[in-house]
């Protein structure tokens, strides 16, 4: 019995000391990124950082950090963020948000974002690169807000990056119950008036290859950039709007797409009408649009329903037969 005593003893001190060494050694890394970030020429502030979470866990929390990167005019910043990992094995990261505002910032613009038992669930592989094998972002109610007024705001949000057997490669998947669009946004687009509060449904799923896979120097260098896009799946669902779309892509060292992506719509002119009241649709491109797809959606039987392709050709985007204009360009920053 005295041995059983003596050997978990010798087990709890020898545990002990292992957290405490990987502990301070994760709260240091920590630092060290913030100190090299600043180097840079990042804003990459804090005020304080503490560890806990012993004996099972290794819990860093982090005061009042500060982001902001010059080359892209991109800030953030919020009262704490936690990073979170079994004491086992780091590599499975899940960093804590607070409930308090966070605020979302590029150049002059800042948006406001509020949500409710924010987190992101991060599977890492071992080494020095820790490449990213998942990523699972969730939150319960959230909304955005700018200058006091609110954007958009739903039930809860769910999104997952899974890596596939090309390292280059991953699945996304995102889902928003209830999204519900703000006031002024709503007002923006007319017609939206007379719609439900939220979305019945808004989903989307794509399988996207980057041209390297995702790591630590997607923060510390550049972000991998899509070279291929396959949309399996997007869906909304708004009253009596209906929107579907799967295609695939592919994008240039320019981040120019090429391809074509299938969509269909049901009641699709009050999407114009709402497209044109919110400016996204120049007013004398409307009539003769909407001429079009009269005879389109009139070749499929339904005058109400549009069943259309979108190409992406040498720089410039159509819809069926119609030139809409330059593509977008699709370059993460």
């Amino acid at each position: 019995m005295l041995n059983l005593v003596r050997v978990a003893l010798l087990a709890a001190v020898i545990w002990s000391g292992y957290w405490a060494v990987a502990g301070f050694g994760l709260r240091g890394s920590v630092v060290s990124w913030f100190e090299t970030q600043a180097t840079r020429g990042w804003q990459a502030e804090y005020a304080e950082t503490g560890l806990s979470g012993y004996p099972l866990r290794h819990r860093i929390e982090i005061e009042a950090p500060a982001l902001a990167d010059p080359d892209t005019g991109t800030a953030w910043r919020a009262d704490w963020l936690a990073l979170q990992s079994p004491a086992i094995w780091p590599g499975r990261q899940s960093l804590l948000f607070p409930d308090t505002p966070q605020r979302l910032s590029y150049f002059d613009r800042t948006l406001v974002i509020e949500a409710d038992a924010m987190r992101a669930d991060l599977d890492l592989a071992p080494g020095v690169a820790l490449e990213l094998r998942t990523m699972g972002l969730s939150a319960g109610e959230w909304s955005v807000t700018r200058d006091g007024e609110v954007l958009a705001d739903a039930d809860a949000l769910t999104l997952s990056m899974t890596q596939q057997d090309q390292p280059e490669a991953y699945v996304l998947h995102a889902e928003l119950s209830d999204l519900a669009p703000g006031r002024d946004l709503r007002r923006a687009m007319g017609g939206a008036e007379g719609l439900p509060r939220s979305f019945e449904r808004a989903e989307i799923s794509m399988a996207v290859t980057f041209d390297r896979p995702w790591d630590r120097a997607a923060l510390e260098e550049r972000r991998p950039q899509p070279v291929e896009i396959d949309l399996s799946l997007a869906e909304a669902a708004w009253g009596e709007l209906r929107l579907f779309a799967a295609g695939k892509v592919s994008v240039d060292e320019y981040g120019i797409p090429t391809g074509s992506v299938a969509l269909k719509a049901e009641n699709w002119r009050e999407m114009v009408a709402m497209a044109q009241q919110a400016g996204a649709l120049p007013q004398q491109a409307a009539e003769p649009l909407s001429r079009v797809l009269t005879m389109l959606a009139g070749l499929g039987g339904n005058p109400d329903a549009l069943d259309v392709e979108l190409g992406f050709r040498r720089g410039f985007v159509t819809l069926g037969p119609i030139p809409l204009g330059p593509a977008p360009r699709i370059i993460l920053r």
